[in-house]
């Protein structure tokens, strides 16, 4: 079994890709802002609305709006994304004034990749695959 993620080999499964991840924020100018500086392209909602959407490659990257403005949870998952060149998004994001939790790094799986959290604490990866190393 290779340990690498280009290793793992295509297989025919029920579910072929994730087409949307819809994340809750309690200020959505706040959170629109933050993606649109990272470079994401909003094709709906915006600074007043309850939904907005994002185009991330074939899929969407959504914001929903919680008008109960509910605390922040502490723990929740990460939403990693494909990009280009990880070491040119890392400075876009500090370029825009954000605070990336992580440097750019070559992780043993086979990715390079580094941390952000948005507005709303959910972690973000942006990563690339990596040659054998």
């Amino acid at each position: 079994m290779c340990a690498r993620l280009r290793c793992v080999p295509e297989q025919l499964d029920p579910v072929q890709c994730v087409s949307a991840v819809t994340l809750v924020t309690i200020d959505m100018s706040v959170a629109v802002a933050f993606y649109q500086a990272l470079g994401f392209h909003l094709l709906y909602g915006g600074d007043g609305a309850a939904f907005s959407s994002f185009r991330v490659g074939g899929g969407y990257l959504n914001l929903q709006l919680d008008p109960a403005g509910s605390s922040q949870r502490a723990i929740w998952g990460r939403v990693v994304f494909w990009v280009d060149d990880v070491d040119a998004m890392h400075r876009r994001a500090v370029a825009a004034g954000l605070a990336p939790a992580t440097a750019p790094a070559d992780a043993p799986w086979g990715e390079r990749y580094f941390h952000i959290h948005d507005p709303d604490g959910h972690e973000m990866s942006f990563a690339r695959p990596v040659g054998p190393g």
